[in-house]
């Protein structure tokens, strides 16, 4: 359900990072056939390129996914609706399928110093890890980062 007190407080600055998490409906597990995995990981890439944003760090678990992002254009809300009608839009033609895909809404935090966000970058990273999908951070095939990330 999207609470209009989530949005409450909601700012979308230019040039700020956000992390935001986005859930499939009903916690369907879309992501966990590795073909929608990979077309949703295909998707951030296009965002950049159009100039909307700048993915720094991102990870497609089989039910949700977490995105560290770099505001370039427009608002979160556009970005984040951009990400979801795109790729509902693409498993639904791949599935023959219509309707959402996507919970309403999405959480964000505004990242707020270089200790943060690399901070968020590693716990997206390791979301896998803490899943039980991957024994270490890099051997999960759909997550990514913008840089190379060292634990220090």
């Amino acid at each position: 359900m999207n609470s209009p007190r989530l949005r409450l407080g909601r700012s979308s600055i230019v040039g700020q990072s956000y992390t935001l998490t986005m859930v499939c409906l009903h916690r369907r597990p879309w992501f966990a056939d590795p073909h929608n995995a990979a077309i949703m990981m295909e998707l951030f890439p296009q965002l950049d390129e159009q100039g909307l944003c700048c993915s720094q760090a991102w990870v497609v678990m089989p039910d949700h996914i977490h995105w560290l992002v770099e505001l370039r254009a427009h608002t979160l809300a556009y970005i984040a609706q951009r990400l979801k009608s795109r790729s509902a839009l693409l498993l639904n033609r791949l599935h023959g399928r219509t309707g959402p895909m996507w919970q309403s809404g999405y959480h964000d935090h505004a990242v707020r110093s270089d200790e943060s966000l690399h901070r968020h970058a590693m716990y997206i990273l390791g979301n896998p890890v803490r899943a039980g999908l991957a024994e270490q951070i890099g051997q999960y095939p759909y997550a990514g980062c913008r840089w190379p990330i060292t634990d220090g």
